[in-house]
């Protein structure tokens, strides 16, 4: 299969796919019974790119399935810790052995419509007017990779997500941390660019 970029390092097997139009993707050979009822009104590149991600895992780990509880994804057997995503053409999947949380997003100006939704106005002072979508989209990407780490319904990307000031040039090792009133995990991000996308791993 097409395998784009590998990220994997000691810990983890971190596997980036970019969609190939050749590439056979039956729905009937690569999708857990499990899961037919939750795809079945997916749009078509939705739908690939589920399918890109259980190709990746056959590549991997040939006998285990995705399956989810509360929309979060794990390994069946649960032999090792698991995330996934995909951002059409591009799709990723990371097995690791111990919590990981990994996140592809397209930079687009977009994202300064939004950035009160995930930040807070005293967050954003070490942010240049001239990168300042990619800095959110960088912002974004990383608190997403640790939501899938610290998964909560009642946690907000805002309120208890939190990026420490970085920049571009130091991309491998920027700081981070999970935290409520009682809890506070902190963390370090890995950030990789390629064809106008964010790619962001974040491990336990």
């Amino acid at each position: 299969m097409p395998l784009y970029r590998d990220f994997s390092d000691d810990n983890a097997t971190i596997l980036v796919w970019k969609y190939d139009e050749t590439e056979d993707l039956d729905i009937h050979t690569l999708l857990e019974p499990e899961n037919a009822e939750k795809v079945k009104d997916y749009h078509p590149k939705k739908l690939l790119e589920v399918l890109m991600v259980r190709k990746l895992l056959k590549s991997l780990k040939p006998d285990s399935k995705i399956l989810y509880k509360e929309r979060e994804p794990f390994l069946s057997p649960k032999d090792a810790e698991i995330s996934i995503t995909h951002s059409f053409p591009f799709a990723a999947i990371a097995v690791s052995k111990n919590k990981i949380g990994i996140d592809v997003e397209k930079f687009n100006p977009k994202i300064l419509r939004v950035i009160d939704k995930f930040t807070y106005e005293n967050e954003r002072g070490f942010i240049p007017e001239d990168k300042a979508d990619t800095f959110y989209t960088i912002i974004w990407s990383v608190k997403e990779s640790m939501y899938k780490i610290h998964h909560s319904k009642y946690w907000s990307l805002k309120k208890n997500y939190e990026v420490k000031p970085f920049e571009l040039k130091h991309l491998h090792k920027i700081s981070c941390r999970v935290y409520d009133e009682q809890f506070s995990d902190e963390l370090k991000a890995r950030v990789e660019f390629f064809d106008d996308y964010c790619f962001t791993i974040v491990e336990e």
